[in-house]
């Protein structure tokens, strides 16, 4: 059998497949410390849960319209308008199985083959797949590790051609957790704004934000009369511990919010109902789990980056938001481990899970050699045990 030539085209998810190899260690018993799930430890809310039983006792159970309830599409441009500051319609919503369908729906409706999309370094393992799976080519642009992984948008000028038709922004990042300047996003949306690039910016990561205000960029274009073509995509999973409800949502240009609807109707139809209840529940319900959620996490951050930072040889910048550290760890490669070479971070994330049963995400398949990521979604004796056991790794390094 011969498959097709997308499949060969794409990579698989390494991120996915570290925390997999991680969960079986765990399951023969080996004592694991997983620093590369990108989700919160915490469990759902109990009132998002109780909303959920209650629809699933009222007969939500079955299908719903394509591009979401109504009721939930309402609750996002109540949401929006209430904590975002923007006004929509809700057909200009579009529900998904997650933000992670919605991105690659985006992508699906906006590009072909011919096209270039830009896409900035690090970036999320997905980012260049969704668009080498639209037949488009990802542009992908280097960042300022010291300066918060900003780009220098005089390196985006140069990079301007005919054949870009949009770019990929994320801010609060995953994988480095930084929260890029008001300035710098300004400065892209003016220039997609001029280009006429479609703007898709995943803002996953919008509430969990620990160091001043984020803006989101729909509402930087608006205030500044950008008028910018912007595609806003926004996830239930991280916010409010819903990772396994699979839902996401997006919002912007009509247009371009139908297209993506006609995609989704012939590949998953709509998302599913009972999540799309307590997504409602979660949206307009009561947030003082969610808000002392991102307490927590900010004090985890704090410990966390303190540790890293005391390991030799090992650099990590303070990040703005999400829920990874990205510490630089490119002086132990190619240097060696038990007689055997470091030749990457893959190498470097390998020895810690087989020798320390800590699991993290090697830098390079983001893009960033010499980096590795750790998430601190759990707790802060887990963290300190964790760090430690790579202290212990790290000094038979030579």
């Amino acid at each position: 059998m011969k498959l097709a030539d997308r499949v060969n085209k794409v990579k698989p998810s390494f991120t996915l497949e570290m925390t997999s190899r991680a969960a079986e260690l765990k399951h023969a018993g080996h004592d694991v410390i997983n620093f590369s799930a990108g989700q919160p430890d915490f469990n759902t809310p109990k009132n998002i849960i109780d909303a959920a039983k209650t629809g699933m006792d009222n007969g939500h159970t079955k299908y719903t319209a394509g591009s979401g309830m109504i009721e939930l599409r309402n609750a996002i441009c109540d949401k929006v308008k209430r904590e975002n500051k923007i006004n929509i319609l809700p057909d200009q919503v579009l529900v998904s199985n997650g933000e992670k369908q919605s991105l690659y729906l985006a992508c699906q409706a906006l590009f072909q083959d011919g096209d270039e999309v830009i896409i900035f370094k690090p970036y999320w393992v997905s980012f260049p797949e969704f668009v080498t799976l639209s037949d488009a080519r990802p542009l992908i642009i280097e960042t300022d590790a010291q300066n918060n992984f900003e780009p220098d948008i005089n390196t985006v000028l140069a990079a301007v051609n005919k054949n870009i038709k949009g770019i990929i922004i994320n801010s609060p990042s995953n994988p480095t957790g930084s929260v890029w300047s008001q300035k710098t996003i300004l400065e892209l949306l003016k220039i997609a704004k001029k280009n006429n690039w479609v703007v898709i910016s995943d803002e996953c990561y919008e509430r969990l934000v620990f160091d001043g205000e984020h803006i989101v960029s729909q509402k930087l274009s608006d205030e500044n009369n950008i008028d910018a073509d912007i595609i806003t995509c926004m996830s239930m999973s991280k916010t409010y511990a819903m990772t396994g409800w699979r839902i996401g949502y997006a919002f912007g240009n009509n247009e371009i919010i139908k297209a993506m609807s006609k995609i989704q109707g012939q590949a998953t139809s709509c998302a599913n109902s009972v999540g799309q209840v307590a997504s409602i529940e979660a949206l307009n319900g009561d947030q003082t789990t969610v808000d002392n959620m991102i307490v927590i996490f900010k004090q985890r951050r704090d410990y966390m980056i303190n540790l890293l930072n005391k390991l030799p040889e090992v650099n990590c910048l303070i990040p703005g938001g999400a829920f990874y550290a990205f510490p630089d760890f490119s002086y132990y490669i190619g240097k060696s481990f038990h007689e055997k070479k470091i030749n990457n971070s893959f190498d470097l994330c390998e020895i810690f899970l087989n020798e320390a049963h800590v699991a993290t995400i090697p830098g390079d398949g983001f893009g960033a050699p010499g980096y590795v990521r750790f998430s601190y979604a759990i707790d802060e004796k887990t963290i300190e045990d964790g760090i430690g056991r790579v202290e212990k790794i790290i000094e038979k390094i030579n």
